[in-house]
């Protein structure tokens, strides 16, 4: 997985590209296995950090779309 702090890099959804299951969570950094897309279609656990000025992170592996609820308070140590 590519780590935005090393390659200034992290993934982006990608209109008419990226799936279109988008998941509303209440953290700037979240985990994913995959597992939501279906039984048996995961992958290695990852975590993914939304970068402080964006609100939504997309999986490298699954393209699972991650969108920061509105209103979400979080905190620096997320």
């Amino acid at each position: 997985m590519r780590d935005g702090k090393i390659t200034q890099y992290t993934p982006k959804l990608v209109e008419g590209v990226t799936p279109v299951q988008r998941i509303e969570v209440d953290s700037r950094k979240v985990p994913c296995d995959g597992e939501v897309a279906g039984p048996g279609l995961g992958h290695p656990r990852v975590w993914l950090p939304m970068n402080p000025n964006e609100t939504q992170v997309t999986c490298p592996y699954c393209s699972i779309t991650y969108v920061l609820k509105a209103g979400a308070v979080v905190g620096d140590h997320h």
